[in-house]
């Protein structure tokens, strides 16, 4: 893949449609812009922005997954000219859009379904169905053997690119639609401009040449399992070693803390993740991926948001504001820690305490990172085998010296964390 230039260093900030106040999605985010160019986030990922489906409708409002019209937008979240505004407003201070597309299925009353019935799915008893086996009763999913929805999906990809000069997609699903149409879109749309692209799936064949990132469901899960004591950091050395050899060396991984699904559908980041959350988010921006900021996370969110409901967050002052600025900060400055296929692989460094401690080094020509992740609440002391640790470095956070030889131990506290920077 030949990944836009911009996402080389770039934290993607997703945007709740549902999460601001009623006076709609685009005018509160326009708002906010200042805001997240400060925290450093690069890309933006609108969740859908499209008119929603009211048969079968879920809640009052409905979900925002069940698109009634590709080619408008929701009045609930604004007008054209609204989001129009936005992104040129993002563009300006130097951040990038994607919106959320939804190609595996529509909304029951989308006007595609009476006039072109024969591009959409069919039960055994030939009736539209949703997904199956999901509880998706608001929607009908379609069917890509049918070369005028392809036509038809790719024209409506392209229009959002023309008309609002969007940066890309986070493509919902992306694995239940075939990969062959992933990739003819990513062509077409590079003839237009150079995009991202983002998977919601996890899959190597979809890097082959239509996404510039996939989903770590398996991160998360693994980490999820150790910061509940269900697992050690073993579990993490089977990620990434599979993220190493298994994968192509140029694909994202988005590494997260949270997301819309987790949230409403599983707990809050610290519902899943306990007295791990912090360290967790850290990992997700100092290893190899590229990290995912759920709005709210910054203002230190700590409740499941209403999925089919209007549920403004509560915008506040609180630290993991000031942790995100300095990952970020880090992840840009350190050439290491940049995203695939730019950033250094990450080196495993054997040590004392290796079911605790995720340890590990990421080095390029320019600079070095050794990095200690404690997954557990005891403090520990950590010695290490092998000399890829020597050197001298400051520490990331605190700009204090720190050098360290052979003999020397690192201390880190109970579910602490620490990186140190050397060149």
């Amino acid at each position: 893949m030949n990944h836009p230039a911009w996402s080389k260093s770039a934290t993607v900030y997703q945007i709740n449609t549902r999460q601001f106040t009623p006076e709609g999605t685009f005018a509160a985010a326009t708002r906010q812009l200042p805001r997240l160019h400060e925290l450093g986030v690069g890309i933006l990922w609108l969740m859908p922005v499209h008119p929603i489906g009211e048969k079968n409708r879920k809640g009052s409002l409905g979900s925002p997954y069940a698109i009634r019209d590709y080619y408008g937008v929701n009045p609930e979240f604004g007008t054209l000219e609204d989001l129009q505004n936005f992104v040129g407003r993002a563009h300006a201070l130097g951040m990038y859009v994607i919106l959320d597309w939804v190609a595996n299925h529509t909304a029951w009353d989308n006007p595609l379904a009476t006039e072109h019935p024969e591009w959409y799915a069919r039960d055994y008893k030939g009736d539209f169905r949703p997904t199956p086996w999901w509880d998706w009763t608001d929607i009908i999913d379609l069917d890509y053997r049918q070369a005028g929805l392809r036509e038809y999906m790719r024209g409506a990809m392209e229009y959002w690119v023309r008309e609002c000069d969007i940066d890309g997609y986070r493509c919902d699903v992306a694995g239940y639609v075939p990969v062959d149409f992933w990739e003819d879109v990513r062509r077409s749309l590079d003839r237009i401009k150079p995009v991202f692209m983002l998977a919601e799936w996890e899959a190597r064949d979809l890097h082959r040449a239509a996404f510039d990132a996939t989903y770590a469901w398996s991160w998360h899960e693994a980490v999820h399992r150790i910061c509940h004591g269900k697992a050690d950091v073993a579990s993490l050395y089977v990620y990434y070693s599979w993220n190493e050899r298994a994968w192509p060396a140029d694909a994202m991984r988005m590494t997260f803390t949270d997301n819309h699904d987790k949230n409403a559908w599983e707990g809050s980041m610290y519902e899943l993740l306990g007295a791990g959350t912090e360290t967790a988010i850290a990992l997700s921006f100092i290893g190899e991926g590229i990290p995912l900021i759920h709005n709210g996370q910054e203002a230190g969110l700590d409740r499941r948001l209403a999925f089919f409901e209007r549920d403004p967050i509560e915008w506040r002052e609180h630290p993991f504001a000031d942790l995100f600025r300095k990952l970020i900060a880090l992840k840009k400055e350190h050439s290491a820690l940049a995203n695939a296929p730019w950033g250094a692989t990450m080196i495993r460094v054997p040590s004392n305490h290796e079911s605790d401690v995720l340890t590990f080094v990421r080095q390029d020509e320019h600079s070095k990172i050794l990095a200690l992740f404690n997954f557990c609440g005891g403090a520990r002391e950590l010695r290490f085998g092998e000399k890829l640790w020597h050197g001298a470095y400051t520490d990331g956070l605190t700009g204090a010296p720190v050098s360290l030889a052979e003999g020397d131990v690192l201390e880190v506290e109970g579910w602490g964390w620490r990186v140190l920077v050397g060149w």
